[in-house]
């Protein structure tokens, strides 16, 4: 029952047939009631794209300007002085083979983001049936396959964001905690707009962003209009 009334008072301000400027979204986030935990803030993109056709798929990854709001644990498959290079750059875990051993045998999975040196990938290949799925496959276009392991490390400890459209052509990032001052959330949506906004495939044609809606966790959605975005028109 608390819920429902949270979620009334924080729907109330909110005109579902209005889409508002991100500016103005985010206010409406900020100024709404609050549970009592550090909701995330997340932002779906509906595209104008099929991703079933290969030339349509929009994937990538940013570095956001404030971070997200949480320490992500990344594990790191590396050797010799990579391994060294990940540890000193603040990777959670290091290792080789006995890593690989432990995900299968032992299904674990305490981390968020997989990184790996080229080399380690024939060890890391055998794991696809556990990461691919969950998302966590290392890929040299996310650049979470290089031998520049002590930058991948630090750019997803400091809240790098990989993004990706689902079947139904939307993306959903997360771009912050509710916490955060209302421009670093504007910030941060921006900067993941902007992107996505460059990474439209050359053959997507109509309308490439359809609908744009931010919200938290716990709160309505709420539209924002792609016209009052500066790079819109891309």
């Amino acid at each position: 029952m608390a819920h429902d009334k949270r979620f009334k008072a924080a729907a109330a301000p909110v005109d579902p047939a209005k889409a508002y400027s991100l500016t103005e979204a985010v206010g409406l986030l900020k100024n709404a009631p609050s549970p009592k935990f550090d909701e995330s803030i997340d932002l779906a993109m509906n595209l104008g794209v099929d991703p079933r056709h290969a030339d349509q798929m929009v994937r990538g990854a940013i570095v956001l300007p404030h971070g997200i709001g949480k320490d992500t644990r990344v594990l790191v498959f590396a050797k010799g002085g990579k391994e060294t290079e990940a540890r000193n750059a603040g990777a959670d875990f290091v290792g080789g083979e006995d890593l690989a051993k432990k995900i299968t045998d032992e299904g674990w999975l305490d981390f968020e983001r997989v990184i790996a040196t080229p080399d380690m990938m024939s060890v890391v290949g055998r794991l696809g049936k556990v990461l691919g799925p969950r998302g966590l496959m290392p890929n040299p276009k996310l650049g979470t396959v290089t031998m520049d392991v002590a930058n991948a490390v630090r750019e997803n400890k400091a809240g790098k964001v990989e993004y990706k459209v689902d079947k139904a052509g939307i993306i959903h990032a997360v771009v912050g905690k509710r916490s955060f001052d209302a421009q670093k959330i504007v910030d941060n949506a921006a900067a993941l707009i902007d992107a996505i906004i460059r990474a439209k495939p050359a053959s997507a044609k109509g309308i490439y962003l359809k609908k744009i809606t931010i919200s938290t966790t716990m709160g309505p959605g709420i539209r924002i209009d792609p016209a009052t975005l500066p790079a819109a028109a891309a």
